[in-house]
């Protein structure tokens, strides 16, 4: 007859003393409480052993029937995995435990108990199929593995922030809900707005060209949307947009900002990260300065070496970033794009308009950003418009602002996510979305 899950405590006055991370040889002897998930138990004759994990990482519990309550014991001989539990007792130094110390428990408070088990062990590397996992989300979260990934990804975030603030950058949010497409096409997602139609925003892009305008240098870190119709391990239906603009800069300038963000980013996690990084055995990828350019002509030079033949002012198959990805292991730029290729605020260049000032930031094969300088002058932008196949009017309220005059500018905006993917050496960009959004999956 199976044994009843213990019943539950109240949490009452016990408050957390420690996370597992301070469980170390020099608290040998102290008193600790700590709280967390029974991630592993293992019960061996008269020795149960419970790992517990907290958001800092993982500690033994040890119990030893001969000296332990029989009520204490009692209750670890019935606890699940996946319990939640608060535990008191004394720390020992032991070189076999994790960081060397283990706790020998006085009390347990069992907080919570699972009425199912997921379909894989918190601390085993063989895991399910993705979907799998992302149906029960919350759960999968709990694996080191992925806390790995979200915790270099918070340190991504916070080391673009520090750097853009450090540089005087204002941080902005603008509407998610507009009137017409950012940058044109049927890759939007309608909503009804009241008594009109409305759409979610593909991109900040107009707003913060406007911003830039009054504050010089502002920056966002916001939500998109994007109903493309193909399902691919790189591409999201909502995706986290990093995006910065800059009045009175080139996009000459805007590469080196780029290159500064990356490698203050990547200083940053593996000065932070060090654990999550042997976690996910992952590599982080070369940062020499200046990162590698190739303008658009040089690249189809490679490509038609390694027998990939591309039209000029057409854009790269997956078989060609395949091959410029096996070439350049790390990040690099693609320089000076067809205008025809580009979205219509970007800017042509003055001795060549066939040509534009524009780049796309490249993680091995993959596209991780796009920027360049903007056309500043209405004139232009309005013939951009057309050429485009875009209606001016629908743009109206873009183009007024360029009546009362708009400086020189230049930005970039960035699929996070896709950031994230390449530094973790993740395949599936929905590894690094919390609760990812796609063609099929509109749940969790």
């Amino acid at each position: 007859m199976a044994k009843k899950a213990p019943k539950l405590d109240e949490l009452g006055p016990w408050r957390r003393t420690h996370y597992s991370i301070s469980i170390l040889p020099e608290t040998d002897g102290k008193e600790v409480t700590i709280f967390g998930l029974a991630a592993s138990i293992r019960r061996q004759g008269g020795i149960i052993f419970i790992i517990l994990q907290d958001k800092e990482g993982i500690v033994q519990i040890t119990l030893h029937k001969d000296k332990v309550s029989s009520e204490l014991w009692e209750k670890c001989e019935v606890l699940k995995e996946q319990s939640f539990i608060g535990v008191r007792g004394i720390v020992r130094k032991i070189e076999k435990a994790p960081r060397g110390a283990e706790i020998l428990p006085l009390e347990m408070k069992v907080l919570a108990h699972p009425l199912r088990q997921p379909p894989f062990q918190m601390l085993k590397r063989k895991e399910p199929s993705l979907e799998k996992r992302l149906d029960i989300r919350a759960v999968d979260l709990r694996r080191p593995k992925v806390q790995a990934i979200f915790r270099i990804r918070h340190t991504v975030l916070q080391a673009f922030r520090e750097l853009l603030l450090e540089r005087g950058y204002m941080e902005v949010d603008t509407p998610k809900i507009i009137a017409s497409a950012t940058e044109g096409g049927a890759a939007l997602f309608p909503l009804l707005y009241y008594d009109k139609e409305a759409f979610l925003v593909q991109s900040p892009q107009l707003y913060k060209e406007q911003l830039a305008s009054a504050f010089e240098k502002v920056f966002e870190i916001a939500p998109a949307f994007r109903a493309e119709r193909f399902r691919t391990t790189r591409h999201l239906s909502e995706f986290l947009s990093f995006d910065v603009e800059e009045a009175f800069v080139s996009y000459e300038d805007i590469m080196r900002l780029l290159e500064d963000l990356t490698t203050y980013a990547i200083g940053k996690v593996k000065e932070r990260c060090g654990k999550e990084l042997e976690v996910l055995k992952a590599k982080l990828p070369p940062l020499d300065r200046p990162f590698e350019r190739i303008t658009y002509d040089g690249a189809l030079k490679l490509l038609r070496d390694d027998g990939i033949e591309i039209p000029w002012g057409e854009d790269f198959s997956t078989e060609a970033l395949k091959a410029l990805g096996n070439r350049y292991q790390g990040f690099y730029f693609i320089t000076d794009w067809p205008t025809v290729t580009k979205a219509f605020y970007i800017k042509p260049k003055n001795e060549d308009p066939k040509i534009s000032e524009s780049f796309d930031f490249m993680g091995g094969p993959m596209e991780v950003a796009s920027g360049g300088s903007r056309i500043s002058d209405r004139r232009l932008l309005t013939k951009r418009l057309r050429e485009k196949g875009l209606n001016p009017r629908s743009f109206e309220y873009h183009l007024k602002v360029f009546d009362y005059g708009m400086p020189p500018h230049a930005g970039f905006g960035m699929g996070f996510d896709r950031f994230i993917m390449f530094l973790t050496g993740q395949e599936n960009i929905r590894e690094v979305v919390l609760y990812p959004r796609d063609q099929v999956r509109l749940m969790p």
